[in-house]
């Protein structure tokens, strides 16, 4: 058993603990802060898959069969919480962690893992963010409402990554809304130079303000596109601009990323209105 594995009594396991299959490889995790640009702060941290030498999501991700999807699941979830208990500050950050929603058979029994991988590691449960994807369509919406409703439940936030891309779209949160949209990062891309883009952001906003749900922007490169989010409301940011993820470690955010906002805030602010 590796030592992300924790043991369910078989009378309380739902199908995929009793059939999924065991891991028969080794994963770590990375992080990768978000940042609170009007704070100028560290809001939390994504735990991003990374192979023990380093390897890529994808190399990891490549690796999981259909019937190991339940188990690396519910790994990557304790993984997570583990090494985020040894290495992040004392109280204020959140930890983001990614979840397969089709993995998920019955929310309250896959959630049990989750919960005492928490209590072991003391890690605070308000503290954790999970994030559905998934690359295969959601069908069943009232399944996923349920989880969302169960981790609710729990205190757990929850947040719908690459918004605007896939599936994870408009018909999603008409359905249901989460505490917190991710916009992908296709529609980040180059947002200072296009018009497009921009009228794009603007109706997220919008819409999210209405259904008062909380908006970060993923995959941020550039200042340009830093200063053009901050300038139309986005305060919550990820990506390489403001730091690289590093493996088992908390990396420090570049400090040139907030000072930069001081002074080309209000350029940004007059190209938007100009759009």
């Amino acid at each position: 058993m590796s030592e992300t594995e924790v043991i369910t009594p078989m009378s309380e396991q739902c199908p995929g603990c009793r059939t999924s299959k065991p891991l028969d490889f080794s994963f770590t995790m990375a992080f990768q802060p978000i940042v609170d640009v009007v704070d100028e702060r560290v809001w939390g941290y994504e735990a991003l898959i990374r192979g023990l030498a380093g390897e890529g999501a994808y190399t990891i991700l490549s690796k999981v069969t259909e019937e190991q999807r339940y188990r690396f699941d519910q790994a990557c979830r304790t993984k997570a919480i583990e090494i985020a208990s040894r290495i992040f500050p004392a109280e204020g950050s959140f930890l983001s962690i990614n979840f397969l929603p089709n993995a998920v058979y019955e929310p309250a029994a896959c959630l049990r893992a989750t919960l005492s991988a928490a209590r072991k590691s003391r890690f605070p449960l308000t503290s954790i963010m999970f994030e559905f994807t998934e690359g295969e369509q959601m069908n069943d919406v009232a399944h996923l409402r349920r989880i969302i409703e169960e981790y609710r439940r729990n205190g757990f936030t929850t947040a719908l990554d690459d918004f605007g891309a896939g599936y994870a779209g408009l018909g999603l949160l008409a359905d249901f809304q989460p505490d917190l949209i991710k916009i992908d990062m296709h529609l980040i891309r180059g947002i200072d130079t296009s018009r497009a883009r921009q009228a794009i952001l603007s109706a997220i906003l919008y819409v999210a303000r209405e259904l008062d749900i909380v908006v970060l922007a993923e995959g941020i490169e550039t200042h340009a596109e830093a200063t053009t989010l901050r300038a139309a409301g986005v305060r919550l940011m990820q990506g390489y601009h403001f730091a690289k993820p590093a493996i088992e470690t908390l990396p420090g955010v570049n400090p040139a990323a907030f000072e930069s906002f001081r002074f080309d805030l209000g350029d940004a602010e007059a190209s938007i209105a100009a759009a």
